[in-house]
């Protein structure tokens, strides 16, 4: 079984739609027993670092989560869920989060007034490093973005593929052994997208 961490942080049943689609149930959860129980494990989400991290403090989900990548089970970010993966955001004033991979999360600061923030729609995701979450995927694949903000691992042999936007080039992709997180938001990304969810399926870090 696939847990879903719910979390208050929106965008849930689209990924739990995604995994049907690919014929695997998946379960949108705040229980903590039900996602320690689960195969793998996904954290999505949208919206402001700070509430995120309000919300997974209010359900006791800190440990649970700690818990999950300490056991090795294979643990997918998306979006939100990427950047408080990391140890720090400057949004909302500056958020420390949930230190699972070092780094921080930055604003695009444009100095072109064409390029908006958020960062919205399709981009293109060049790999930097082999990953068996990227097979079958070719390079220079176009992924959908929402966000506003970037992560920055501290080691760069934790970025696995990396977009240009906004004069910042920035990592799409990152992890650490049973972690992999995408900036982008595979359940939006079409057929694409797809692969990536059906290689999170049989992914065995």
């Amino acid at each position: 079984m696939i847990a879903i961490i719910d979390y208050k942080a929106g965008n849930l049943t689209s990924v739990k739609l995604a995994f049907e689609t690919l014929g695997v149930t998946a379960d949108i959860t705040s229980t903590p027993e039900t996602i320690r129980r689960a195969q793998r494990v996904v954290f999505p989400g949208v919206g402001a670092a700070a509430a995120a991290m309000r919300n997974l403090h209010a359900l006791e989900l800190i440990p649970t989560i700690q818990a999950v990548v300490q056991s090795k089970t294979p643990f997918l970010g998306i979006c939100l869920g990427t950047q408080i993966i990391l140890d720090h955001s400057e949004e909302d004033g500056g958020v420390e989060t949930l230190s699972l991979i070092p780094g921080n999360v930055i604003r695009f600061a444009p100095s072109n007034p064409h390029d908006k923030v958020p960062h919205m729609g399709w981009n293109r995701v060049q790999a930097t490093q082999d990953h068996p979450m990227l097979s079958n995927i070719d390079d220079q694949s176009e992924f959908y973005f929402v966000h506003s903000y970037y992560p920055v691992p501290t080691n760069a042999q934790h970025t696995f593929a990396q977009t240009h936007y906004a004069d910042a080039t920035f990592a799409a992709a990152l992890g650490h052994e049973n972690i992999f997180a995408t900036q982008f938001h595979p359940e939006k990304s079409g057929r694409i997208g797809l692969q990536l969810l059906q290689n999170f399926i049989t992914w065995n870090p």
